[in-house]
């Protein structure tokens, strides 16, 4: 996207408004984003784009783009006058055409040209539009990695949900359409609950509606753009736990193995390892609704920490300045992970800007131990009854690691001093100390 265009001719532009924005390279959220633009009084005019661009003009990049090629195309852009954004967009197909959320970075000035534009075409809500200046550099970028980080995550305790309801419970495709409907009603609205509960609805179009439903027929086997990579190679790299996020990804992996994974239960199979349940648990529905959907909020309210932290450590370390609450309020409206709770979140980190993390802003956590039982139960119940829970398993270490005040590092700690002399620190005493363990130890036989 660029602006300004060239202004027309002064006839032209009596009859109709000089074309401030132009759009290239349309896949389906680029031509819809584009029809977005034109009804809101904004012409999208490819023909009206001169081949070169003047100084003063500004390139938006509207993609799914690695931060660091960002601030690279910012400095060459710099060079020659031009003005560079680097803007995420999420909000899928219809997002795009109807509002989506918006998080744009790198020149200030270039998100000034045109944010009336984009504050009219963003998604909107009672807290204004799901667009704001996220900071320099590629930090609209970096934030919308993060954003589909999360948004593997949300997608990961959705299934196991759904898999914990249909095997354990015993639920048809009409009972889960009807559990994650009267879900989308309380905490847990969102966009991916509520297209949750459309698509059990869904018959087969190619078999008819006897044939039962469409999602039956998909083959379990995730695809994945590399967003979500991108997300636990960041974590890794800047020592943020986020252990939801990985184990949503290494699920994508496993189930692209749908070959291995066939052989290797009918090798199981045959010794002794049966294909479906590995016990049989007897509960009541209503009961095992209502707990998977506390273990399903609890995991959730994990998954948001854990980008929220990565977002944090990022912007230390590139003195970006993200405002976790703003990027909060924009992810209320257009995108795939808006949600209900997202208000609470920006509440959360309105009382304290350095919160440490979601899990002790006083609000959840009282949430988080009221339904920690419940949570535990189910995680329990899936492990007895063979059913892979990656990502409520996940988050409930997660949250038991983060509240436990002695962890059994020491040990390790001790190893890697043995080992290879790394030192270690004591808790009764100042400074960095090495024993000489192997020697000790057969002193002491």
């Amino acid at each position: 996207m660029t602006s300004p265009a060239p202004a027309p001719p002064a006839a032209a532009a009596a009859q109709s408004p000089p074309p401030r924005i132009g759009l290239a390279g349309l896949a389906t959220m680029g031509q819809n984003l584009a029809l977005n633009i034109a009804e809101k009084g904004f012409p999208a005019t490819i023909d009206a784009l001169s081949p070169y661009l003047d100084a003063g003009d500004a390139i938006v990049d509207g993609g799914n783009e690695w931060y660091q090629n960002t601030e690279r195309r910012i400095e060459q852009a710099a060079s020659r006058g031009i003005l560079y954004l680097g803007m995420g967009v999420s909000g899928g197909e219809e997002g795009a055409r109807n509002g989506p959320s918006l998080m744009p970075g790198g020149d200030f000035q270039a998100y000034s040209n045109i944010k009336d534009i984009l504050e009219k075409a963003a998604a909107q809500t009672e807290d204004g539009p799901c667009v704001t200046f996220v900071g320099p550099g590629g930090a609209g970028n970096f934030v919308k990695m993060v954003h589909n980080g999360i948004e593997y995550g949300d997608m990961q305790l959705i299934a196991e949900a759904y898999d914990v309801l249909h095997r354990v419970g015993g639920l048809s495709n009409s009972e889960i359409a009807d559990v994650f409907a009267e879900w989308n009603k309380g905490e847990l609205e969102s966009f991916l609950v509520e297209i949750t509960a459309d698509i059990f609805t869904v018959a087969d179009p190619l078999e008819g509606s006897t044939s039962g439903a469409l999602v039956d027929k998909i083959l379990d086997k995730t695809g994945m753009k590399g967003t979500g990579k991108w997300t636990v190679q960041q974590a890794a790299e800047l020592a943020v736990a986020a252990p939801t996020i990985a184990a949503s990804l290494d699920g994508r992996y496993l189930s692209g193995l749908k070959d291995e994974r066939v052989a290797a239960a009918s090798v199981l199979e045959e010794e002794g390892m049966p294909v479906g349940l590995l016990e049989k648990i007897n509960v009541d529905k209503k009961v095992l609704v209502d707990r998977v959907r506390q273990a399903l909020y609890s995991s959730k309210v994990c998954s948001y920490a854990q980008g929220m932290n990565l977002l944090r450590a990022k912007s230390v370390e590139q003195g970006w300045n993200l405002n976790l609450a703003e990027l909060s309020r924009i992810w209320k409206g257009g995108c795939i992970i808006r949600a209900r709770f997202l208000d609470r979140i920006k509440k959360a980190y309105d009382r304290n800007p350095e919160l440490a993390n979601l899990i002790v802003d006083r609000e959840f956590a009282r949430e988080m131990v009221q339904r920690q039982g419940a949570w535990r139960w189910v995680v329990a119940r899936a492990v007895e009854a063979g059913i892979s829970t990656p990502g409520m398993s996940a988050s409930l270490s997660y949250f038991d690691t983060y509240r436990c005040n002695r962890l059994p590092a020491n040990l390790i700690q001790a190893q890697r001093d043995l080992f290879g002399a790394h030192t270690y620190e004591r808790i009764d005493r100042p400074g960095s100390f090495h024993t000489e363990w192997t020697k000790l130890a057969r002193e002491g036989k």
